[in-house]
């Protein structure tokens, strides 16, 4: 992918709309180290959607590859396992329907502890299962129940409940990543390094 007026990402790394209009807002700009090496070419495309603004940078000028985006579109770690992976892709795609993307994280929530073995009861049950077995802290269950609370009551319909706002869906799928990294990605990662 290369710097040209519009940005091609497949989602906009803040509100992940498919086929964001990220049009060039500012650059190229050509910028060196202090000794004059190390060229390289700068520009910022604004989401026309959400309004949110994407760096980019390419080595030497705008007509090689980017190399760098800030923010980083998002991705879901390959060492989690597919249907925990899959819900938790899809959680992230949906941020901008925020009772969606709860709805979402709660299946990759419960998809990731029927992966670990605890599969007998509701969600309910697994998270204190997996809690009383020190699979997760006290605290990351208190989180897991709030999270099955939120999802339950989007998908119940529960006319006293809150709508989810943006925050609300980001916070939510922020803990199922966090929860993921640790259950599979940071062990997998500790696994390799043993064996380097």
């Amino acid at each position: 992918m290369f710097q040209t007026v519009q940005l091609p990402l497949d989602r906009c790394p803040y509100c992940q709309i498919a086929k964001p209009l990220l049009s060039r807002k500012w650059g190229p700009l050509i910028s060196t180290s202090h000794a004059g090496r190390e060229k390289s070419a700068w520009s910022t495309y604004l989401c026309n959607s959400c309004g949110g603004m994407v760096l980019v940078t390419s080595p030497l000028d705008m007509n090689h590859p980017i190399s760098q985006i800030w923010p980083s579109p998002k991705t879901v770690a390959e060492e989690i396992p597919v249907r925990a992976r899959e819900f938790l892709s899809q959680a992230i795609d949906s941020l901008h329907s925020p009772a969606g993307a709860v709805m979402l994280t709660a299946s990759a929530l419960d998809a990731m502890l029927k992966d670990k073995g605890y599969k007998d009861g509701s969600l309910n049950d697994r998270i204190d299962e997996a809690a009383k077995d020190h699979l997760i802290t006290a605290e990351m269950a208190a989180w897991a129940h709030e999270v099955r609370l939120d999802a339950n009551d989007q998908r119940h319909a529960d006319e006293a409940a809150a709508l989810p706002n943006a925050a609300d869906a980001k916070k939510t799928v922020e803990f199922a990543e966090a929860l993921a990294h640790f259950l599979y990605v940071l062990p997998a990662r500790v696994e390799r390094g043993r064996k380097a």
